[in-house]
C-alpha cells in the first residue's frame, strides 16, 4: 500500500479533498476547519489544499463520521422490515422446478439425435439406494480390503454430503470450492469436523485453490477411475500425478450420482482413523472408498426415448458397464416396447468406458446376448436390436455420419459424461436430480426473505468498508461493523441450513456466489435440468434461449436490497 501512495501520490492526497464557496465554507463549519489549510480564493470557489496533515485527518473525521451515521440510518430503517416478511415477496416470479435452463441457445427442431447415458441419466432410483450403495462399499472394504471389523457399524448421512466436493489426497479434506477455486470457508471438512478458518490457512497457506489446477485434476482422476491403467502405468504416462506450487495437492472431483455415498464414507474411515489414533495415508482412503464404490457399480448390487422415436428423431444408448443388460426388460413397460427395450435405441452401446470413449481409438465389438461372447468380425454397421462393447467417439461418428450439432447427449456426470461431447461438437444436457428440490426451496418466501437481508447487509458492509481507514479506529465503526456482520452471517447461516447443513446449496457458496460445480455446469453442459422427461413439457420445434441478464446460472434469481426500502 505504501509504494501505492508513493506512485499516485496526487490520487491519494485528493481522495477527500473539498471543494467549497468562500461564504460556505465559513457559515457551515467555522473558522477552526480553516486551521492546516492555505485558501485561494476565486470569482466562483474557494478551493482548500492541504498544508499538513492536521486539517486533512479533521475533514476526513468529519466526512466518515457522516458516512457512518448515513450508513447507521439505513440499516436500523432496514432492520425495521427484517421482523416480517415483505407481501412484494410474494409478487416476484418463481423459477420452474422442472424447467430446462440454458447456457447455450439451442434449437430443437434442429436436433435429430437424441443420446443418453443410463444410470441416474434414464433410471430414476429410489431414495434408499445411495445407502444401500454406502453399505456395500464399506462391505468390500471390510470383507475384501480388510478394513477394522468396526467400520461395519457406519451408516448413511444424507444430510452430510452434496454434489460437487473434491477430496484433497494429500491433506485428507473434503473441500467445497466457489466459481473461482477458493474454498469455502464453511465447506471444508476432514472427516466429519469442519476446519476453521485459521486451520484452513495452516494447511493451505490461502484458501485459493484455482480454477486451473481442479479443472486438470478433474479429467485426469476422471480418467484413473475408469481406466485400467496401474499406478506405475500412470506415472510412466504423466509423470506425477500432483499439481501445486510447494505442496503436492491432487483433488478428485466428486461429481457423479455415487459422490454422496462416496463422499460420506470417505469422511466416516478417515474420522475413525483420526478417533482411533491410528496412521494412515489419506490418498490410500480415496482410493480404497472409490474402488469399493466401483466395485458395486460394476455389480450392479424412458419416456423421453420414447418419444424421440414417435418424433421421427435417432436415439442411442452409450453405458459405461454392462449392469444394463440386466434389469431392462422388465425395467421398460413402456407401451408397445414390452418383449423388447432394444427397440426404443437405434444404437446401444455397452462398457464404453466413458471418459475415454471420446479420445480412444477402440473398435466395436457387437455382443451376442444369448451365446453371451463378443464376435471377431468387424463393426462397419449398427444393426436394429443389437448390442455393441467398447468403440470410441471417432469410429461412432464414421459409422453413423451424425453430425455434432444435430446429437444433443444427457448426461448426470460432467467430465465422463459430457465434457467429450462437448468438446466433440456435440449438443450437452446435464441432468442434476437434486436441482428441483433446491429451484424449490430458492422459491420459498422464507428463502429469499435471507436473501434479501444478506444483501442488503452485504451493500452496507461494502460501504463501511470504503470509509478512509480513520474511522476504524472509532466506536461507532466498529459497534456497526458487528452488528452488520452479525446480521449477514445469520441470514447466511438461515440459508445454508435450508439446503445442506454441512455444505449448503450445490451450485451457491455460503457468500451468495456461485459454486465450482456451477462453474463446471455452465462450462460444459449447453442446458441443464432436473430429469430427461422435462422436455416433454416443451414442444419439439421450441428454442432455448439463455436470459441476458444473469450473472451465471440461470435459474437463480437474485432478490434486490431494495427489498426493504421504504
Amino acid at each position: 500500500m505504501a509504494s501505492l501512495r508513493r506512485l499516485f501520490p496526487l490520487c491519494s492526497s485528493s481522495i477527500n479533498r473539498t471543494v467549497f464557496s468562500t461564504s460556505e465554507a465559513r457559515e457551515g463549519f467555522g473558522g477552526s476547519f480553516f486551521r492546516g489549510y492555505s485558501v485561494i480564493a476565486s470569482s466562483e470557489q474557494t478551493v482548500l489544499r492541504p498544508d499538513d496533515n492536521c486539517g486533512q485527518v479533521a475533514a476526513d473525521s468529519f466526512i466518515t463520521d457522516e458516512e457512518i451515521r448515513k450508513i447507521r440510518h439505513e440499516f436500523d430503517a432496514a432492520r425495521q422490515c427484517f421482523h416480517k416478511v415483505p407481501k412484494v415477496l410474494k409478487g416476484m416470479p418463481k423459477m420452474n422446478p422442472k424447467g430446462i435452463y440454458v447456457n447455450k441457445n439451442l434449437r430443437l427442431d434442429n436436433i435429430q439425435v437424441y443420446g443418453f447415458d443410463y444410470d441416474y441419466t434414464l433410471a430414476h432410483y429410489s431414495a434408499n439406494l445411495q445407502s444401500l450403495i454406502y453399505d456395500l462399499a464399506k462391505e468390500h472394504m471390510v470383507n475384501e480390503l480388510r478394513y477394522p471389523e468396526v467400520c461395519m457399524k457406519f451408516k448413511y448421512d444424507p444430510t452430510f454430503p452434496i454434489r460437487g466436493l473434491y477430496y484433497d489426497r494429500s491433506k485428507g479434506c473434503l473441500l467445497k470450492l466457489d466459481f473461482f477455486g477458493s474454498i469455502e470457508p464453511d465447506g471444508c471438512y476432514f472427516g466429519r469436523r469442519k476446519l476453521s478458518r485459521k486451520e484452513i490457512e495452516e494447511l493451505y497457506g490461502t484458501r485459493h485453490i484455482g480454477r486451473d489446477q481442479a479443472r486438470v485434476l478433474d479429467g485426469l482422476m476422471d480418467f484413473f477411475c475408469f481406466s485400467e491403467l496401474s499406478r506405475k502405468e500412470i506415472e510412466e504416462l504423466y509423470g506425477t500425478r500432483h499439481i501445486g506450487r510447494d505442496q503436492a495437492r491432487v483433488l478428485d472431483g466428486l461429481m457423479d450420482f455415487f459422490c454422496f455415498s462416496e463422499a460420506c464414507l470417505i469422511a466416516d474411515v478417515v474420522q475413525h482413523f483420526v478417533d482411533a489414533k491410528l496412521e494412515f495415508d489419506t490418498s490410500y482412503i480415496y482410493e480404497d472408498v472409490n474402488r469399493a464404490i466401483q466395485h458395486v457399480h460394476r455389480r450392479g448390487a424412458i419416456t423421453l426415448s420414447q418419444d424421440a422415436k414417435g418424433e421421427g428423431k435417432e436415439t442411442f444408448l452409450a453405458d459405461e458397464f454392462s449392469i444394463l443388460l440386466c434389469g431392462w426388460r422388465d425395467a421398460f413397460y413402456v407401451g408397445g416396447y414390452k418383449d423388447s427395450w432394444r427397440e426404443l435405441f437405434d444404437v446401444v452401446i455397452a462398457k464404453a468406458k466413458k471418459p475415454e470413449f471420446y479420445t480412444s481409438e477402440h473398435p466395436f465389438r457387437c455382443y451376442d446376448t444369448e451365446k453371451d461372447t463378443l464376435a471377431y468380425t468387424k463393426v462397419d454397421a449398427f444393426l436394429p436390436n443389437k448390442i455393441y462393447y467398447h468403440g470410441c467417439l471417432k469410429s461412432f461418428l464414421e459409422i453413423t455420419k451424425w453430425n455434432g450439432p444435430e446429437v444433443i447427449y444427457f448426461g448426470d456426470h460432467l467430465f465422463s459424461d459430457l465434457r467429450g461431447p462437448s468438446k466433440a461438437g456435440w449438443r450437452t444436457a446435464a441432468i442434476i436430480h437434486e436441482l428441483e428440490s433446491e429451484i424449490r426451496i430458492q422459491n420459498e418466501d422464507s428463502y429469499r426473505f435471507e436473501q434479501a437481508k444478506f444483501h442488503i447487509t452485504q451493500e452496507l458492509l461494502g460501504k463501511l468498508h470504503s470509509t478512509v481507514a480513520q474511522s476504524r479506529r472509532c466506536e461507532a465503526y466498529k459497534s456497526l461493523f458487528e452488528e452488520l456482520n452479525e446480521e449477514r452471517q445469520n441470514a447466511r447461516s438461515t440459508m445454508k441450513r435450508m439446503f445442506n447443513r454441512s455444505f449448503g446449496a450445490t451450485f451457491l457458496t455460503d457468500t451468495g456466489q456461485e459454486s465450482a460445480f456451477a462453474y463446471h455446469i455452465h462450462q460444459y453442459a449447453d442446458v441443464y435440468t432436473s430429469k430427461p422427461e422435462n422436455f416433454l413439457f416443451y414442444p419439439p420445434e421450441a428454442w432455448l434461449q439463455s436470459p441476458f441478464d444473469i450473472k451465471i446460472m440461470p435459474h437463480h434469481v437474485k432478490v434486490p436490497s431494495t427489498l426493504f426500502e421504504n
